[in-house]
């Protein structure tokens, strides 16, 4: 975060509560060791609307999700103890609130690391506030869009339903992060179909080059397949990009 972030408003302080949003505002946990950093964005993002909490490592940040609900986390990768990745990947077992990865490693295969472990964006270090803002209400867009007037879409032994975000496997849910959830969404809305890459880059609001894309596919692979290297289902179009074959 630049130097200029830091606007007049709300009081900074240590890890804890401090939004000054509306109670039915998006309530934003920000885990970071560095205070400074904490600070500037408990403040500037209270100013624009959020409810904001803040925490200092992994270990506070899981007693705070143990006790609120939060409609994203913002979440330093390089942390002392349990880093961001780590605490990425156990939050990925049993819970689908979206996570931003903030970190000084920007190059690719870093960027890729952090969306394999389950975030649903990255940004590096230095960042313009602006973007930190529009990247958050991009994933919090996914997060409450419905997919229009789709219906159920059913394949193997799954049921997608696209208004709700909900896919089962018979009568057992079957947990996908946000930007799994968009990326099946656009693939349902044209079942059998091919849909280009750059448009699924575009529906789930991923940054930088279609190459995360393929990460992300590849993870939810991994969910419906039963061999995720010869897929039934999640099908590779050559030269365009994917294909949900549905019943």
């Amino acid at each position: 975060m630049t130097s200029g972030a830091g606007t007049g408003g709300a009081g900074t302080g240590g890890a804890g509560t401090g939004g000054a949003g509306s109670d039915d505002a998006p309530h934003i946990l920000v885990v970071d060791d560095d205070q400074r950093l904490r600070d500037l964005l408990r403040r500037y993002l209270s100013e624009n609307g959020f409810r904001v909490t803040a925490a200092g490592d992994a270990a506070e940040a899981r007693a705070r999700l143990a006790a609120i609900d939060f409609d994203l986390l913002v979440l330093d990768v390089m942390m002392p103890g349990e880093n961001g990745l780590d605490l990425t990947r156990s939050l990925r077992a049993g819970d689908d609130v979206p996570i931003l990865l903030l970190t000084a490693m920007g190059e690719a295969a870093n960027r890729i690391a952090g969306l394999e472990s389950g975030a649903d964006d990255y940004l590096a270090k230095p960042f313009e506030p602006r973007e930190l803002l529009l990247r958050m209400q991009t994933i919090l867009r996914r997060r409450s869009a419905t997919a229009g007037p789709g219906a159920m879409v059913q394949f193997g032994p799954f049921r997608f339903e696209p208004r709700r975000g909900e896919l089962r496997r018979g009568a057992v849910a079957v947990r996908l992060t946000q930007a799994e959830t968009g990326l099946l969404r656009a693939l349902a809305e044209t079942p059998g179909a091919a849909v280009s890459r750059e448009d699924l880059a575009e529906a789930i609001g991923i940054q930088g080059s279609v190459r995360t894309v393929d990460v992300q596919m590849t993870r939810l692979r991994r969910k419906v397949e039963a061999d995720p290297r010869y897929p039934l289902y999640l099908q590779t179009v050559r030269g365009t990009g994917y294909v949900l074959l549905s019943d």
